[in-house]
């Protein structure tokens, strides 16, 4: 899957794209499966909420073959390699289910600044490619992003809670003073999200009864591999095998098997 000229402009422009329709409803209802099969199970790379809901399954293409399958597909590595231009390898994977109710918020943050301070990561070559597991709305903890927020770089802040990297309130503050500096990514189940690594993103909880699940890939440049991690492997990979692209009928192919 190739990104058209206007796409790539959108991409530069906002620091995010959503492409619709990327995955069959059948791809879906497979990967849906896989991820309630495996955020039923307890184990140390499953985090979950204060009520014990799932929060985020990490590295979860490590043990599921579902997921192994999913992580080379061309829909997925192509467009980031055309953007990115270099070989990839695979940072981090997990699954963030942001279930019916329960779901909690994720405050305003930048991806890459806990991918470079926390991980060693040398350069902002790394970014996020996501499938929306079901239609995803602004009332049900749609990603929302500061349209352009990519361009002012690596936003420098400390650990908080849970020794995540939020942002401090006042670059928030400096950043969004009308609501007309947010914008909303939703999509039907089966589209795709892409965000580079320093778009300023957060989301709200999930009070109504429509589920949010999200499956997300974060692609590295083989060159930029990082060079000091802290956190757990599951978390931050240490292997940085490239990804040969496979094309989409292998995926389809296989979630056909499984659903016969």
């Amino acid at each position: 899957m190739e990104l058209t000229q206007s796409q790539i402009d959108q991409y530069n422009d906002a620091g995010y794209l959503v492409l619709p329709d990327v995955f069959s409803a059948e791809e879906v209802e497979v990967l849906r499966h896989e991820a309630a099969e495996i955020t039923r199970e307890h184990r140390p790379e499953i985090w979950r909420e204060k009520s014990g809901a799932p929060r985020t399954a990490f590295g979860c293409h490590k043990y599921s073959e579902v997921f192994r399958t999913l992580s080379s597909d061309e829909r997925l590595v192509a467009p980031v390699e055309q953007l990115i231009g270099e070989t990839l390898y695979i940072h981090q994977f997990k699954v963030n289910p942001k279930v019916a109710f329960d779901g909690d918020n994720f405050p305003w943050h930048q991806d890459f600044v806990t991918w470079h301070e926390d991980d060693g990561m040398p350069e902002a070559r790394a970014m996020n490619i996501a499938i929306f597991l079901d239609d995803v709305f602004t009332t049900n903890g749609a990603l929302m992003f500061v349209p352009g927020s990519h361009k002012r770089g690596m936003i420098p802040t400390t650990p908080k809670e849970n020794n995540r990297r939020w942002m401090d309130l006042a670059d928030v503050e400096a950043m969004i003073t009308t609501g007309s500096d947010i914008e909303v990514a939703t999509g039907r189940a089966g589209s795709v999200l892409m965000f580079h690594g320093n778009s300023v993103h957060g989301s709200a909880g999930n009070m109504t009864p429509l589920p949010r699940r999200i499956v997300y890939v974060t692609y590295s440049a083989v060159s930029n591999a990082i060079q000091r991690p802290t956190r757990p492997e599951f978390i931050a990979h240490q292997t940085f095998e490239p990804v040969h692209a496979t094309p989409p009928a292998a995926f389809a192919e296989y979630a056909e098997s499984l659903r016969t």
